[in-house]
C-alpha cells in the first residue's frame, strides 16, 4: 500500500511539471495552447537523442532539455503564437491541434516511430526498501526534483516583480505597458519558461511514461485534465489535482486493472460537479 502510494505521488509530481506550464498559459496569459505536449516531447527527444548519439550524462541532459525547449517555445511564441492571443479561443484550439499533428508527423519522419529507450545512471536505477514502502531511486529523485520546482516557481509568481507584472499585464495590458512594462517580454519569458518545464517534464518522464511521437497526443488529455480540476489561481491546484491524478491512476490500475482511466475521468468527474471552475478560482477572475 505504501509502495503504491509513494509511485502515486511520484507520477502525479511528474504530471504535475508537465502541466503547469499549462497552468500558466492558460491561467496567466489567457491563451489555451493545446500543443503544450509537443513541447514535452521536444525535451523528451532531446535527452534521448544526447545521451544515445553524444554519450552526454542524463544529469547534464535535463538543463538543456529545459533550455532547447524553452528556446523553442520562444522562438514559435515570437512568431507563431503572439498573433492569436486576441483572437477567440476556438482560433487557439485549432492552431495548436494542428501543431501537434504537424509535430507528431515531423518526430515520426525524422527518428521514427519505435519506443525510445532512456538508459539511467546506475545510481537512479536501484531500488531500496524500508520495511513495506519499497522506493525506486529514479521516482524519488523526480519527487525531489519535481518539489523543488514547485517552491521557486511558487516563489517566482507570488514574490517577485516579474510576478507583479506578469499579473498586471494580464489583468490590464494597455496600463501595465503605461506603467513603463514591456508586456511583450513579459509574456515571451513566461511562454518559454511554461515550455521549458514542460521540455523538463517530457526528460524526466521518458523513462517513466514511454516517448515515441504519439506523446503529445496520448497525454493531453491528463494535462487538460490537471488544469481543469486544480483551476488555474495558483500553483498549489495544479499540484493537488496532479497528486490526486497520479494515486488514483497508479491505484486504480494496480487494485482495478481492468477499469483503466475510468477511475480517473470518474475522479474528474466527481470534482467539477462539486467545484465547476477548479479546486482553487482566482479572486475576481473570469469564470
Amino acid at each position: 500500500m505504501l509502495t503504491i502510494l509513494f509511485d502515486g505521488i511520484a507520477y502525479g509530481m511528474l504530471l504535475f511539471v508537465l502541466a503547469v506550464g499549462l497552468a500558466v498559459t492558460m491561467g496567466l496569459m489567457n491563451f489555451i495552447n493545446l500543443a503544450h505536449g509537443a513541447f514535452a516531447m521536444a525535451g523528451g527527444y532531446i535527452t534521448v537523442l544526447l545521451m544515445q548519439r553524444l554519450d552526454v550524462p542524463f544529469l547534464v541532459c535535463l538543463p538543456l532539455a529545459f533550455a532547447g525547449s524553452a528556446l523553442l517555445g520562444a522562438v514559435l511564441e515570437r512568431t507563431l503564437y503572439r498573433p492569436l492571443y486576441h483572437k477567440p479561443h476556438l482560433d487557439q484550439v485549432l492552431f495548436s491541434i494542428g501543431l501537434v499533428f504537424m509535430a507528431v508527423s515531423a518526430v515520426d519522419y525524422y527518428i521514427g516511430s519505435s519506443q525510445q529507450i532512456l538508459q539511467l545512471p546506475e545510481c537512479l536505477s536501484g531500488r531500496s526498501d524500508f520495511g513495506p514502502l519499497g522506493m525506486g531511486h529514479y521516482r524519488l529523485f523526480i519527487i525531489a526534483v519535481c518539489a523543488v520546482l514547485t517552491v521557486v516557481l511558487q516563489y517566482i509568481l507570488t514574490r517577485t516583480r516579474f510576478g507583479s507584472r506578469l499579473r498586471a499585464s494580464v489583468d490590464d495590458q494597455r496600463v501595465a505597458a503605461g506603467l513603463g512594462i514591456n508586456v511583450n517580454i513579459v509574456f515571451l519569458s513566461t511562454f518559454a519558461f511554461g515550455s521549458g518545464l514542460a521540455g523538463l517534464g517530457g526528460a524526466l518522464g521518458a523513462e517513466v511514461l514511454g516517448l515515441d511521437p504519439t506523446f503529445p497526443l496520448k497525454f493531453m488529455i491528463y494535462f487538460l485534465i490537471v488544469v481543469a480540476v486544480g483551476g488555474t489561481a495558483s500553483i498549489t491546484g495544479p499540484l493537488l489535482a496532479a497528486l490526486l491524478l497520479g494515486i488514483a491512476d497508479v491505484a486504480g490500475k494496480y487494485y482495478i486493472p481492468k477499469m483503466g482511466a475510468f477511475i480517473v475521468y470518474t475522479l474528474m468527474i466527481v470534482i467539477l460537479l462539486w467545484r465547476p471552475n477548479g479546486l482553487f478560482v482566482r479572486q475576481g477572475g473570469k469564470s
